[in-house]
This record gives C-alpha cells, structure tokens and sequence, in this order.
C-alpha cells in the first residue's frame, strides 16, 4: 500500500479511536495510613493509556474507553482495580507476605517499601522505558537511566566485541551481582582481555535476557555480599521478570546509525531490528504462566575512514553484527491457599561477527623497510584481508523453587542452573605457514561456565515487636563448572617446511591449543541471617551476617549494619556500613590462551597464562583468593512542597587485593624470556591480586511532576560522581622487583580508573497530553583519561548528547514512536588509530562512537476486559 493511502487511514483510525471517550478523570492514592503514595501506577485496562501519581499521591489521566477500568499498583501493595470515575480515593492495601512474589534488593521483609528501605535502590519501570527511548537491549537501557550504571560496546576485543561488559560505581562488572527474581544468576564464560572497561574481569552478560520479558529491573547501589554473597561488592541488579495474564503484548522496532566515516557513500549502517512477543494466562487463584519471544538483528557499524596522519590501522571498525533469539518463561502454580511452586528461565541463542585487525599486504622490518607481510598470503589475498571472528553463544538458565507459609514462616525453596558456551570461528582468515593451500575458515574452539544453586530461605515477620521485626535466616549451596576445548589443528598450529618463518594460526584470533584444554569446578557452602527492627515507626536498624566457604581458596565472613531515620513524613536519613568479597572466577583462576594483539602496528603472540602456569609459577605468583571489601553509604530521602521528590547518597568502598590482569611481560626479560622463547611466543601476562583501590561517590536523582497546560511533565535529574584511586603501589614478587611499571603500570591503571568516569548526569523531560507524549533527554558524560601503546595520555572530553522521542497512540491498542538518540551526532575526541587499545580512533568510552541513532517503533498491546 502507497503512504499517501495509508496516512488517511491513520488519521481516519486515530479520530475515531479520540472519538470513543475523551474522559478525564482524576483521583488520590493512599497508604492504609492515609499516606500518599509517591509514583503509583494507574493503567487503563486493556490500552496502553498510563499515568502515575504526582508527590501528593495525585493523577489525572484522559480515558480512551466508554467505561474505563483502572489497574493500580505500586511496590510493597496489592493491584488493584476499579472502575474510572472523576474524583477518585483509592486505599491501598500491603502486600500478602505468604505468597506474593515482590522481591526488593536490599530488604528481605515483603513489607518495606523502596522509600522505607536504608540503602539506595533504583526500581526501573522496564514497560515505560522501552516505549520511550530508541535502545532495545538491556545494557544499553540501563547505561542511559541509571547514572552510576555503566556498559559500552567494544570492537577490536575479541569476546568483548560479542559481551558487553557492565559495572555500577565504576567497579569491574564481576564486582556487581546480577539476580533474576531474587535467584542468583550464572555469569559469562568470558574473561575480558581488551578494552577500556572489565578488563581481566568476567561478568553476567544481561543482553541475554530480553527486555520485551522484564517488568522491572532493581538496582541496589550498595555492598551487599553479607545479605547475597560473593559479586556483591558494588551492588545488586535484581531483574523481574513479567507476570501480567490475559494481556498480549507485540512490538516491533527499527533504528539505525546515521553513517560517517565510513570508506563508501552509504547514508546508514549498523540497523538494529527487534521484534517480540509476550503473553500470560491465569492459572487457578493467583497463579500464572508468563512466555515471551524475542528476536533481534543488529548490523555492523563501520568508523574505519578517520582522519590518520600516521595512516590506518583497520579497514575495518565499528560494532559487531549479532544475531539472537530468546524464549523466556515466567509462572507461579498455586498448589493450595499457603504454598505454590515457581517455573522461570530462558534460553539465548546468539551468533556474532566482529572486525579484527586488519593484514595489509605488506609489512615492514626492524628497519623500517617493506616486506611482504608474514601473516598474509599474496595469492590467496592480493590486497591483504580483514578477519572476520565469528561467536556462537548458547545461553540458559532455569530455576523451580516452593513458597510457601508454614508456622508462620514464609519458606522459600528452589534449585537454579544456568551455562553459558561461548564457540569462537574465524573467517576471510589463513594460516600462513601453509600457504594458498590454507583454508579461510577456521573452528577456533572456545570455554563453557556452568553453575547449579539450591537455596533454602525461611523469613518471619513479629508485627508485635516493638513496631515490627523481620527475621530472615537461610542456606545456599553452589557448584560451578568452567571448562575451554580447543579449536581444529590449524586454527593454531605452525606447519613445518618452506613456510615455517611464517605465523602459524588463523590470523585474527588463533585458536585454543590442546594444551589449554582443561575442566575445573568447585563448590560452596554459605549460610546467612538477617534482621530489620522498626524500633519506632521513624527509626529502622537492620543487619545481617553471612559465611561462606569455597573448597578453592577457604572461608569468609562478611557483616552489614544499616539504620533508617525518619525525622518527619517527607525526610528520612540513611546510612550502612558493610564488610563484602568477590570470590575470583573460575574463569580467572584457569583460563589461559595465546592471542594476537597489534602493538604500534606489529601483530605480537601473547601467552596468557593460567594462574599456576609455567610463567605464575616461575615467578612465584600466588593462586588467586578472594577481594575484600570495606564500604560505607550515608544519605537522604525526602520531597518538598508537593512536586519534589529527592534522594542524595554519598559511599566509599574499599576494595584489598583486587584480581587485575597484568601488563606483558617480554621475551627479552632476563627472568622469563627463556621460558617464553621455549614456548614461541612474544610476551606473556596472567592474572594476580595486585591492587588496592578507593573509590568515593555521590548518587543523587531528583524528580518533579506538574501539570502543564492540559499535561503532566515529568522531570528527573539524575547524577552519579566518582573518584576511584589506586591505593599503594602493585604486589609484585621478588623477581619482579623494580618491574612495578610494566606488571601494573600507568596503562594498566588507567584502563580500571576508566570503569569510574568523574561524572554522568542525565537530565529528562517527559511530557504526556491526551494521546501524545514527548521526551528530550540529555546526558553529560565526564571525561576519561586513557593511555596509547606509546605511552601518550589520551583524554577523552566530556561531552553532551541528546535524545528526543515522540509518541503518538494510534488506537487504544496501537502506539507509534519515532525519536533519536544523540540527535547532534556527537563523536569522542580524536587519537592516533596507530596507538590506541581497539585501533580505532576512538577508545571504547561510554558514550559510544557510532553517532547518531534514528529509531521507530510499534507497540500493541491488548487485554481481555
């Protein structure tokens, strides 16, 4: 159908669709005390018609049906629904604490709410996002609502180009614990060795988890290794998955980068395609089961065609393509009044291809002078060729649990495993040393992280002590398995014969060898115990405690005291002080490898050695143990007037014998360079408890709702500040002495103050009227300082980006939005792409370096009434 027919449709659709109802109808949502509450949801039934209430628990809301209902639900409260009148007082009533299924970060009592709570928690409307802003996968949504959150894209990193790594107060992403409705989730089999952020660290890769399947994701901006375990030393993101039933939503989304620097004429690149899928049905008395389908397709980004005096390093360089498909279930099946048993999980199917360094025809000597390049082959790639490496990742996890009330006691028992298999493939490839004959593909092998967890909690809440005591003891048991296969012989062996001073290996990424097969596991025992005493209605002590110990490295203890005081109904102070651990991965402990990295232009083999390798051994690195963890948060929550609300959080964390991944070592070092000439390779680095770091920040986020004119605008500024130092100097070992630079240096250093930008403050106006609604979002994003190969600091400005989104609700059902993501195509600064980490000329940095993003999206969603 032409557009010229279709657009009277449209409109034809859209006035007869305002024509039904043009209601308004208002009203007041209070506590069971007669309090307002802040931020409830009130949704038409059956549209995609919302609002939420303003800081005196007030709302207006223009119905789009002759007899609107409304769903109205808010966090620690029971839904409720109602017929829509004008003039409306609705009393909320607490959450059952037998069977709801609400889980808070940072509290274990059902009856606090995320204002009671004494530590910082973000609750992310997942629903409200995604219908707003042009970013689709869960990283890339949270990098840009949450300011101490963040994630960027990397290209010239191998695995890293296919996981984003992701962090919150610019601590390693191993270092922030990820749950999926209050169940531990596994990790990625991936260790990051590239890169300007995570490097050495593993991490939970959260795009495996689609969005169109979450309802709300929770970030407590705290230590929490004592209420959760190891991982949680800068906090906790606790992703809810949807339990909504008779409800079918659809959505299909398409955006794209407008094109620069490129080396054709082509207007855009790097299109992002995402459709889904999400439905729920009822099961008995309060029971669901909640499915979900996802399918989206990204397109490569090409930034390769920069200004070089020194000429390019790639011809290739931008995002990686990638592919997924994702199947997500969510239930609760009642058994009887007190007890239901719980179903959730998915799978994550993703193939990606990424630009490796690029192999001129050519290369020069130690002279400067041109030779034929030993890593290419003239008959195969007359012009040289860009390597293509190739990811296919099979992820999943399920969990089945009971809950329960039993005595008094809410029980909650279930078992969760999850594994995540990353197969790495390289093509437009050779090895060289068997000349035009090579193949141009290669099976280059890969690891696999496997994890099974059974946890027992028992919780009770004593309404008659003093205001109120929640008592929470349990048990966790957990095994992991790590394991890395090797790839086909040619992806890394070196042929003899004419061709033996030529690399060996697929050129791009060589594969793993036989010798670093391996498979290792380990277990964990943890028990933990905590309590939230409400001695008065205003003032709140918590604490908890918990023990663990791993049959690798031994036992730890951690502690956390928090308190809350309210000084009056719109004010409270807040404060915690913890004890955490982050246990080292398995991936850390065994991983080992030889990759090829481009230092000043020259491919360089590098042994990556395995904790008690030949190079850890002989220079008596220590196995890996634990990072300890002191932290400590104050801060404040309240609202003035009737507009304002606000929370301002001030934190330190201590973090003793951070894991890093070392700086390399050559093969001319007196100590090691036989070792490392016996095992033909170039440099060698490994991973060790190296450093200590401090880190001091400030989270503040302030929101304002108003009416204006016949809408409502929505303000929020939020604003993360932090400054992390490398506390001493490096641990190193006796043979290592006076080698301090290079086993830790100041690049070393700066790649882990570069997780902990100065700065990111994100300022939203979002205004909704009838049928339209608007956002304009800018964030400010603080600088970084990075170092080159040549030792040169590269500081990366800040800068300023803007998004701009429109809606319009073309029916009841149907919502189109249209908007862009750094609208003024804003790029990082510029540096030498000879020089630079990825040999691009830009760094990964966390505002990116595509561009512009131009995006459109259809949303339907329809409910039985």
């Amino acid at each position: 159908m032409k557009a010229t027919h279709l657009l009277p449709l449209i409109c034809l659709a859209s006035t007869a669709a305002w024509g039904q109802a043009n209601t308004t109808l208002t009203g007041q949502i209070n506590d069971p005390a007669g309090r307002p509450v802040i931020g409830a949801t009130i949704v038409e039934k059956g549209t995609n018609n919302g609002t939420s209430t303003d800081a005196n628990g007030r709302f207006t809301l223009r119905a789009r049906t002759a007899a609107p209902k409304l769903v109205i639900s808010s966090l620690g409260y029971a839904t409720q629904e109602v017929a829509g009148t004008s003039g409306l007082t609705v009393t909320l009533a607490e959450s059952s604490t037998s069977l709801n299924d609400v889980q808070v970060v940072g509290s274990r009592s059902q009856n606090r709410s995320v204002t009671d709570s004494p530590s910082p928690v973000d609750i992310i409307d997942v629903r409200e996002v995604t219908a707003k802003t042009g970013q689709l996968d869960v990283n890339q949504l949270l990098q840009f609502v949450a300011p101490s959150f963040n994630s960027n894209r990397q290209t010239g990193a191998d695995g890293a180009d296919h996981v984003d790594p992701a962090s919150l107060r610019g601590l390693g992403p191993d270092q922030t614990l990820v749950l999926v409705n209050g169940k531990r989730w596994h990790q990625s089999a991936l260790v990051n060795l590239f890169g300007s952020r995570g490097r050495g660290n593993t991490g939970t890769d959260l795009n495996t988890i689609p969005a169109a399947s979450i309802e709300r994701i929770e970030i407590l901006r705290d230590g929490a290794s004592a209420q959760y375990g190891s991982d949680a030393i800068a906090g906790v993101i606790n992703i809810v998955l949807k339990t909504s039933v008779n409800e079918l939503t659809a959505n299909a989304n398409y955006g794209a980068y407008t094109a620069k620097y490129r080396f054709d004429d082509k207007s855009f690149d790097g299109g992002n395609l995402n459709a889904n899928l999400n439905y729920g049905v009822g099961v008995g008395t309060g029971g669901f089961v909640n499915a979900t389908l996802d399918y989206n397709q990204r397109q490569h980004t090409q930034r390769a065609n920069v200004p070089a005096p020194d000429g390019i390093q790639r011809r290739e360089y931008g995002d990686p393509k990638a592919r997924n498909l994702s199947a997500y279930l969510n239930s609760k099946l009642p058994i009887n009044e007190n007890l239901y048993a719980y179903a959730f999980g998915g799978v994550n199917l993703r193939k990606g291809e990424a630009y490796a360094y690029t192999r001129f025809p050519t290369s020069t000597d130690d002279n400067g002078n041109p030779i034929p390049n030993p890593r290419s082959n003239p008959t195969l790639y007359p012009n040289g060729f860009d390597p293509i490496i190739t990811s296919d990742l099979t992820d999943a996890h399920g969990a089945v649990g009971l809950r329960g009330n039993f005595g008094g006691f809410d029980v909650d028992l279930s078992e969760g495993f999850g594994s995540n298999r990353f197969h790495y493939g390289v093509t437009n490839t050779l090895n060289a040393t068997l000349g035009a004959a090579s193949p141009t593909a290669f099976d280059a092998g890969g690891f696999q992280l496997q994890q099974n967890v059974v946890n027992l909690n028992l919780s009770r809440n004593y309404k008659t002590v003093l205001q109120g005591l929640n008592l929470a003891i349990g048990s966790e048991y957990r095994r992991e398995w790590y394991s890395l296969f090797a790839g086909e012989e040619g992806s890394y062996r070196k042929y003899p014969g004419a061709l033996n001073d030529r690399a060996g290996g697929s050129q791009g990424f060589p594969g793993f060898q036989p010798r670093n097969e391996l498979k290792a596991n380990r277990s964990n025992v943890g028990v933990y115990a905590d309590a939230e005493l409400d001695v008065t209605k205003a003032f709140l002590l918590a604490g908890a405690v918990r023990f663990e110990n791993y049959s690798d490295f031994g036992s730890s203890v951690t502690g956390k005291l928090a308190t809350r005081l309210k000084l009056s109904e719109s004010f409270s102070l807040r404060g915690t002080v913890s004890t955490g651990f982050r246990a080292p991965s398995l991936a850390q402990i065994n991983f080992n490898t030889v990759f090829t990295n481009v230092v000043g232009g020259k491919p360089v083999d590098i042994l990556l050695d395995r904790n008690n390798g030949p190079v850890s051994r002989a220079l008596g690195i220590p196995a890996l143990t634990q990072e300890r963890s002191q932290s400590a948060s104050v801060g404040f929550t309240g609202r003035a007037g009737s507009v304002l609300s606000f929370t301002v959080d001030g934190y330190y964390i201590h973090i003793k014998d951070r894991i890093v991944l070392t700086g390399t070592f050559a093969d001319d070092d007196p100590e090691i360079g036989p070792i490392l000439q016996n095992l033909n390779v170039g440099q060698a680095q490994f991973f060790a408890n190296a450093v200590s770091t401090d880190t001091w920040g400030l989270d503040a986020v302030l929101a304002n709702t108003i009416t204006v004119g016949p809408g409502r605008l929505t303000t929020t500024l939020a604003a993360n500040v932090n400054r992390l130092l490398i506390v001493g100097d490096a641990k190193t070992t006796k043979l290592l002495a006076g080698k301090e630079e290079t086993f830790f240096g100041q690049r070393e250093q700066a790649f882990v103050k570069a997780s902990a930008p100065p700065y990111k403050v994100n300022l939203t106006f979002d205004y909704n009227v009838g049928r339209f609604g608007a956002l304009v979002r800018l964030v400010q994003f603080g600088h970084v300082l990075l170092y080159d190969y040549n030792g040169d600091p590269n500081p990366y400005r800040d800068h300023l980006t803007t998004d701009v989104a429109l809606s319009y609700a073309l029916t009841n059902q149907l919502r189109l939005s249209v908007g862009s993501s750094n609208l003024f195509n804003v790029y990082p600064t510029f540096f030498n792409p000879q020089a630079t980490e990825n040999g691009g000329a830009w760094d990964a940095v966390q505002m990116g370096s595509n561009g512009r993003f131009v995006f459109a999206k259809l949303q339907f969603r329809v409910s039985k009434q």
